[in-house]
């Protein structure tokens, strides 16, 4: 650190591929995961606590970004989403709202410009020259089965965690009228659409996000951004980013919860549900001697987190939906044939 130098040996990584969704086919459906020294992932651990004391100490990260924040999480994100979307609701006002799709949002950070804003944070003379040397020269290669490809030179990109990412997207929504909420790159703006002066507020405000972006090298995917109209009154009005017109969508996943254009949780209820049941289908399946201690542990390890993630946010209040992941459980007490006899209650 006082020679404000990385080990050259520390910018090698090995790429490996980890599939997110879709067909298996498509390397778009796939996210690259960059492998570094332990040696190195220690360095960047300490200098990167260093970095969000003085974040903290100075108030430099606005509170519309929600990720890898002490005291912040997927959950605050969406309480405070649907806090305001209900508010609207309640007063029966039209909301819109456009669901943001950085393209390879971590690969495209360009260096020079991440360091011009490192220092207008604060962060300068040793740290900031040693984080310009370790994105300096950096090297990478795909590892997949075991096969190596060649190495290639790495030009962009933030290589491990997410807080000069922060740092460099922190003023995405500055001098945004409508509200924004990030989560890392994840990103959603939303604001009421009663009048034509609503709307035309939320399509500046998208052309200023879309300028931003220009303007510090990143980019949206825009057949990836998507639109959702809320509200019995919603004059459905259609918005676009760089001339493309956005898709409209009556549902849409986001941080893992399926948000519906009517603001019901049945739809969230029913794919929590589901995955539960196959993960609960695969343990009946596999495991051959059910030992209850057992299968308790792989019920709660395995099972029941896709039930319980962000339940502050989507927790029901129908019985049709209640009663639906009641029954997930209801299976699991089925499978021990002792159980069998007593009731479900018991």
């Amino acid at each position: 650190m006082s020679e404000s130098k990385v080990s050259h040996d520390w910018k090698m990584a090995n790429v490996t591929p980890i599939f997110k969704q879709g067909s298996r086919n498509l390397p778009e459906n796939y996210r690259p995961i960059s492998l570094t020294c332990h040696l190195s992932k220690v360095m960047e651990s300490i200098v990167r606590d260093v970095i969000t004391q003085h974040l903290t100490k100075f108030n430099l990260i606005l509170s519309s970004q929600h990720g890898f924040r002490r005291g912040h999480s997927c959950v605050t994100n969406l309480l405070a989403f649907f806090d305001k979307v209900m508010s609207y609701n309640d007063d029966r006002e039209s909301v819109d709202i456009i669901f943001i799709d950085f393209a390879k949002a971590f690969d495209k950070v360009p260096h020079r410009r991440l360091i011009s804003k490192l220092k207008a944070h604060g962060i300068d003379g040793r740290v900031a020259d040693w984080i310009s040397n370790w994105l300096d020269n950096r090297m990478q290669r795909v590892c997949i089965n075991g096969v190596l490809s060649g190495w290639r030179l790495v030009t962009s990109g933030v290589p491990q965690g997410p807080l000069l990412f922060l740092i460099f997207i922190k003023d995405l929504d500055l001098g945004l009228l409508s509200s924004v909420l990030k989560f890392a790159d994840d990103t959603k703006i939303y604001g009421k659409a009663a009048t034509p002066a609503d709307r035309l507020q939320l399509q500046l405000d998208l052309s200023e996000m879309c300028r931003w972006a220009e303007e510090w090298q990143m980019k949206f995917n825009v057949s990836k951004c998507k639109l959702m109209h809320t509200g019995s009154s919603n004059s459905n009005y259609l918005y676009s980013m760089n001339g493309q017109i956005l898709n409209e969508v009556a549902e849409h996943k986001d941080l893992g919860i399926t948000i519906s254009s009517d603001l019901k949780v049945a739809n969230h209820c029913q794919h929590a549900c589901s995955k539960a049941n196959r993960m609960l289908g695969l343990i009946k399946r596999t495991v051959k001697h059910k030992n209850i201690t057992v299968m308790v542990q792989l019920y709660k390890s395995l099972v029941r987190p896709h039930l319980e993630y962000c339940s502050p946010v989507w927790n029901p209040h129908y019985s049709k939906d209640k009663a639906m992941v009641e029954r997930v459980q209801h299976r699991f007490t089925r499978l021990f044939p002792e159980l069998r006899v007593m009731t479900y209650e018991a």
